[in-house]
């Protein structure tokens, strides 16, 4: 458990430079041997005291017994052995090994979401830490199987699927050699950009939904962008709407819309239209290149194109991993202490279970672990529930001794933290949850690291004990890939344009060059990018924090050399 879940991994990126044929080839087979039935028969009796407790997950998993050597080689994999080889894979094993020289220690699990759930036990684990090791398990595995950000990886085997990637990418490095790793490495570099949400939204859409009613085209796209009405002149319709349904009750749209008529002639006409008319698909970076570049999808090219798909494939089924690192391991935390708390094989073993524990769920005071504060979210989550404080009566009350006495006992504990579980990634889950109160009750604050020049050491300075301010520090540390459009109207000839949406963080701007480099390539022609940059701002000294301004800039790579330009 201090080790990484592997499934909420993202994966290594590619270093700079000419990629390399792989050492993948390599004969290594990991040790990987079934537990033995003395284990499996412990682990299927958690099974039952966890879904007694309410947990839903497939009768299906696979345990695997490995060594720390194993856990090395797989982790660059995040643990599908049978993922395609990389030789960025092996400079990470090599990374991975003189780390553990300098700093050995014992991963005691990891899980990966594939069908069966399959998980790893370090060889030398006694039974009593297989039992606790396993509840953790079984709290990932219902989470991965629950969670509806995973709803695109319930259907999907995965190992199967990897295992017939690597074959075709081996197959094609035969043929075609380095230019494999060369698709590969320059795919990777945009892999964080692909349209997880988009993949979500086609699952969750209703059969008719490419077939909007009347009243949604006239409030989502007739009043938004044909009429491109105000805010109060928006909220005025709304109010108009309802008071035609309740003062007309069945007959109260047909009401509205014949006003509307009166008032937008050209509505109807508008709206019939865009029923004919087929809604446009949205497509990421990837899928734009393998559908639209005339390089790639040249004869001697076409090879190509398996290869990005392979890449976008694979980074589409880690993206929910990547985005509910908080909410994952806190909700395993949660079920592995409260089932084995109650477990009889705790017996014995109460003082070596809390020196693990405490390992796994302390807070630390600087810095975030993801176990301990998704576990004491879920459990203050539990107690607010229980004792009804999500109300607005609750919320009303501003004495403090009125709301520590607060407790309608209304035991919807379980029910609530249940569908938290199935609804929230990390970033609703702290954006809705973490409150005054939780941090005040944890004692957390935010730090700042400042130089002691008297002293010449490092300390850290307490700069603030608001929620908010915790809550911004956390939501800072989230996965969040830029936004990165297709401008088709700029997109002349084989030019390429991109817009950055800029939402307050800047691009990386040593990882620009070999990005741009790598989509030029793909693409076949130039590539402009636009994006924003801070600049010092007029008239600020040198050394003043916050002096800063954001000025829009455009990179181009036209034959592999980078040029910038200010817009303005």
């Amino acid at each position: 458990m201090p080790a990484r879940t592997e499934s909420a991994c993202p994966q290594p990126r590619a270093p700079k430079g000419e990629p390399r044929a792989p050492t993948g080839g390599r004969p290594y087979r990991p040790f990987m041997e079934l537990v033995s039935q003395h284990t499996k028969n412990i682990m299927e009796g958690c099974k039952e005291r966890a879904r007694r407790a309410g947990l839903r997950f497939e009768d299906e998993t696979l345990e695997y017994l490995v060594t720390n050597r194993d856990l090395l080689e797989l982790t660059p994999k995040n643990m599908i052995p049978t993922l395609y080889d990389y030789w960025v894979h092996d400079v990470e094993v090599l990374k991975e090994k003189g780390r553990y020289e300098l700093y050995p220690g014992n991963p005691y699990e990891t899980v990966i979401n594939t069908r069966p759930a399959i998980s790893y036990y370090n060889d030398n684990n006694p039974d009593w830490m297989n039992v606790m090791i396993f509840y953790h398990v079984l709290g990932h595995i219902d989470f991965f199987q629950n969670n509806l950000f995973f709803r695109h990886t319930w259907d999907f085997d995965l190992t199967g699927q990897a295992l017939a990637d690597k074959r075709l990418i081996a197959s094609l490095r035969s043929r075609h050699g380095r230019w494999v790793d060369y698709v590969i490495e320059f795919s990777r570099g945009i892999d964080n950009l692909v349209g997880y949400f988009d993949e979500l939204a086609r699952i969750y859409a209703p059969g008719s939904g490419d077939r909007p009613t009347r009243l949604d085209y006239y409030f989502d796209v007739f009043l938004q962008s044909e009429r491109k009405v105000r805010i109060t002149d928006y909220v005025k319709e709304v109010n108009r709407y309802n008071d035609c349904v309740r003062r007309h009750k069945e007959l109260g749209e047909q009401t509205f819309f014949a006003d509307t008529q009166a008032k937008y002639p050209e509505f109807e006409a508008l709206y019939l239209k865009s029923l004919e008319s087929k809604p446009a698909r949205r497509r990421d970076l990837l899928q734009f290149l393998m559908e639209e570049s005339d390089f790639l999808n040249r004869e001697e090219n076409a090879w190509m194109k398996p290869v990005l798909q392979i890449v976008r494939k694979t980074s589409i089924y880690f993206q929910p991993q990547i985005r509910s690192k908080i909410m994952n391991e806190g909700w395993a935390s949660y079920w592995h202490e409260k089932l084995f708390m109650q477990d009889e094989r705790i017996c014995g073993h109460e003082v070596e279970y809390a020196r693990v524990h405490s390992g796994v769920a302390s807070l630390p005071r600087v810095g975030l672990n993801p176990y301990a504060l998704g576990m004491r979210m879920f459990q203050n989550i539990e107690e607010m529930a229980d004792k009804g404080r999500y109300s607005n009566t609750y919320q009303r009350l501003h004495d403090a001794e009125s709301r520590h006495r607060f407790d309608l006992r209304t035991g919807k504990g379980f029910e609530t933290i249940f569908r938290v579980r199935e609804d929230f990634s990390d970033y609703l889950f702290l954006s809705t949850f973490l409150d005054q109160e939780f941090v005040d009750r944890h004692r957390l604050f935010v730090t700042e690291r400042r130089l002691n020049q008297e002293r010449m050491v490092w300390e850290y300075v307490v700069t603030s004990r608001k929620a908010e301010d915790y809550r911004k520090m956390l939501l800072n540390q989230l996965y969040h890939p830029p936004r990165i459009e297709i401008d088709r109207e700029k997109s002349a000839g084989n030019l390429l344009y991109l817009v950055h949406r800029f939402e307050g963080k800047p691009l990386v701007q040593e990882y620009i060059p070999n990005t741009l480099l790598g989509i030029e390539f793909l693409w076949g022609g130039p590539v402009r990018l636009e994006t924003s940059e801070a600049v010092r701002a007029a008239g600020s000294e040198m050394g003043q924090e916050g002096e800063i301004e954001w000025r829009r800039v455009v990179y181009e790579m036209k034959e592999r050399k980078l040029s910038k330009t200010p817009l303005f």
